[in-house]
This record gives structure tokens, sequence and C-alpha cells, in this order.
């Protein structure tokens, strides 16, 4: 779980960087606030699930019957 906290850390971090990036070229401006919030919500979702599933070990678990 450690990993996948660093990972979305990153994410977000590159994320901010981009919307800076975006806002100093004034693309924001022309977009609009609530397209610039709904694109920031779907690239925070698509991150939570690629940390997820990248996260942990896949394992099978083998149960002994008696």
């Amino acid at each position: 779980m450690k990993w996948t906290g660093m990972y979305l850390l990153g994410y977000v971090i590159l994320i901010g960087g981009l919307l800076a990036g975006l806002w100093k070229l004034g693309v924001l401006e022309r977009i609009g606030a609530t397209w610039t919030i709904i694109g920031v919500v779907i690239a925070i979702g698509l991150g939570i699930m690629i940390a997820v599933s990248n996260s942990g070990s896949k394992q099978n678990i083998e149960i002994d019957r008696k």
C-alpha cells in the first residue's frame, strides 16, 4: 500500500505541474473553470485506477480442505 500512495502523490504533483503550465500559457482562461475541474477529477480518477491496478503482488491462495 505504501507504493500506491507514493505513485498517487507523484501523479497529483504531475497534474499540478501540468495545470500550472496551462495556466501560465493562458489555456485555462479559454477553457473555463468548470471544464478544468472536470478534467482534473477525471485525471485523478485515472491515477487512482492505475495506482491500484499496479500495486501489490498477485498471488494465488490455496486452501487446504480436510
